[in-house]
């Protein structure tokens, strides 16, 4: 049988896992100079801890976990009676009572319920780990892919915001990615929803109009029809998503909009203290106030992020936003949080589709000894340990044959330098090293091989 891997996952050879690495610790270094500290949560969580925390598109795409251990008939039973509810979108603890997690916020927030009573209050955490979604693979979007958040749980100050807004801001230049970062604030969206019925029509309208970017507003306006919105609900949701503009010209056309309404007043003026408090030059030409982003979680409550990058056809590269009850689902309320992500592998498409990537970040072992007898090769053992001592990676090549083969050896794993150690350089103290790019060879004594520039 032929071996294949699962859809929408990936094996990752050397080259991709230190370009994700280079990644992974631009990331990390900019959540680390904000006082964020590392945690780590379990691959799978109780499946009651994640279903109904992510709206009704999201539970959809949950991955359950088969219970094992179904070592009688009645359990037998119970488990076919159990995959009758689950073919119909439902759960059954009879076949499943654990799922792989969907992100990391909610894994977060079961953690923060868990332990605050020790946590320091404000919480800061970074995490970085896989997560599964039960999803249509297709370009820059997979099953199994990594996330990198940053959450601050125990503050209702919008300075957090504006300090996750800097942190998107930095990563993204220090990757040299060109970003618009789209923001916006379910407050509005839930004014919005208050003049079109009330509030049990928050979730049918974030859900659709989270779409528009990829129906259009006609199939968006048929899809609001289709939930039960009448045309002059769907006529003023409409004129909602058509207010245009500068961010200043947007927020004083949102005023008009919602001069009565208390929870649209409250939204406006958090979009406007972040706006008015984001003026450096990187900043304000990257914040977008996007009043038709409503990235469709139910547990978000304020401001909310979305980063889309430039000059690249590709989904956004990074979300999040404010959830002031998030934890209050496990039985402690009131603690509010907000946090962002960073979608790696969508950066890592991004960054290698515009060639991103410094030359030398894929770079592995430095120097290839050859092989050339025993003799040889225990002092190039002795040579190599110095090095490594020095921070040069570098090889012994595992058995004397024929040059040819040893060359191609470092041509396959692109290896610059060979260092070529023989009878006769034994015995004067020296070894040939040749940069296999150039050509050139440089006779270098064993005392000074350390301090030979391998770049």
């Amino acid at each position: 049988m032929k071996p294949t891997i699962p859809q929408g996952t990936r094996d990752f050879n050397a080259d991709v896992v230190r370009k994700r690495s280079y990644i992974f610790n631009t990331i990390r270094n900019v959540f680390e100079l904000y006082g964020f500290q590392p945690l780590e949560t379990p691959a799978m969580e109780n499946i009651d801890t994640l279903m109904g925390k992510y709206g009704e598109e999201g539970d959809k795409l949950i991955f359950k976990i088969l219970n094992n251990g179904l070592d009688n008939a009645a359990k037998v039973e119970k488990a076919k009676a159990g995959f009758e509810n689950v073919l119909q979108g439902k759960t059954s603890k009879d076949i499943t009572e654990r799922a792989l997690r969907y992100d990391l916020t909610v894994p977060f927030a079961r953690y923060v319920a868990m332990n605050h009573h020790q946590l320091p209050m404000p919480f800061k955490r970074y995490q970085m780990q896989p997560v599964w979604r039960a999803d249509r693979p297709q370009k820059g979007r997979y099953r199994e892919f990594y996330q990198c958040d940053a959450d601050v749980v125990g503050s209702y100050s919008l300075l957090n915001e504006l300090d996750l807004i800097n942190i998107y801001i930095s990563v993204f230049q220090q990757l040299k990615i060109d970003i618009e970062l789209r923001i916006n604030n379910r407050k509005i969206l839930a004014a919005l929803a208050d003049t079109c019925g009330g509030a049990d029509k928050m979730i049918d309208i974030t859900i659709v109009i989270d779409k528009l970017d990829k129906i259009g507003i006609d199939k968006v306006k048929e899809e609001l029809k289709s939930r039960g919105l009448n045309e002059e609900q769907i006529s003023r949701i409409e004129s909602f998503l058509n207010i245009n503009g500068t961010n200043e010209e947007k927020l004083q056309q949102l005023k008009t909009l919602f001069a009565e309404n208390e929870i649209g007043i409250k939204g406006i003026e958090e979009l406007t203290y972040l706006i008015t408090h984001s003026q450096q030059p990187d900043v304000k030409k990257a914040l977008v106030l996007d009043l038709t982003l409503a990235r469709g979680l139910n547990y978000y409550t304020g401001t909310i992020f979305e980063v889309k990058a430039q000059n690249v056809q590709i989904g956004s590269i990074g979300g999040g936003g404010r959830y002031d009850d998030l934890t209050g689902l496990f039985g402690v309320p009131n603690v509010p949080g907000v946090g962002i992500s960073f979608g790696v592998d969508r950066i890592y498409d991004v960054m290698s589709e515009l060639h991103l990537f410094p030359a030398d970040v894929a770079a592995g072992t430095k120097v290839l000894f050859f092989n050339l007898g025993d003799t040889e090769v225990q002092k190039a053992m002795e040579l190599a340990q110095q090095l490594r001592a020095h921070g040069i990676a570098c090889e012994v090549y595992h058995e004397n044959t024929k040059f040819d083969k040893q060359f191609k050896y470092a041509e396959k794993k692109t290896i610059p330098y060979v260092a070529i150690l023989g009878s006769k350089e034994l015995e004067q103290g020296v070894v040939n090293i040749k940069n296999l790019s150039s050509g050139d060879q440089t006779q270098v004594p064993f005392g000074e091989l350390v301090h030979f520039s391998f770049n």
